[in-house]
């Protein structure tokens, strides 16, 4: 799926504005979060639509205070980041560089979560 958050810069470049970092990148590179690259002079979500893991956990999981305690999430995740911290609990997802995932479409996260 071709990325939204760009821009065409002066000499040519393509920068990305998805985040902070404002990678600044030509033909066949990828950002420093693994999931974007350009490709024919487009910057491309490589990973839209892969999931890397899904399940229910209970809301009291998640960096909320008191939000509907008891409650179940729907928690999913895609592959990449942006950080690269040192005890990255999910680095096996987070800093991977070739996505194998499995396709879901946001109309099925949907279903699932109801």
């Amino acid at each position: 799926m071709e990325a939204v958050l760009s821009r065409v810069l002066p000499d040519g470049r393509i920068e990305c504005i998805a985040c902070a970092r404002r990678c600044k990148l030509r033909e066949g590179q990828t950002g420093f979060c693994g999931v974007r690259s350009v490709k024919g002079g487009k910057l491309w979500l490589d990973v839209y639509g892969l999931i890397s893991a899904i399940a229910v956990d209970p809301i009291e999981k998640k960096p909320l205070t008191h939000f509907y305690p008891g409650a179940l999430v729907l928690s999913f995740s895609t592959f990449g980041c942006n950080w690269a911290c040192q005890y990255c609990q999910n680095f096996e997802i987070s800093q991977r560089r070739r996505a194998e995932g499995f396709e879901v479409t946001p109309e099925l996260l949907v279903k699932l979560a109801e």
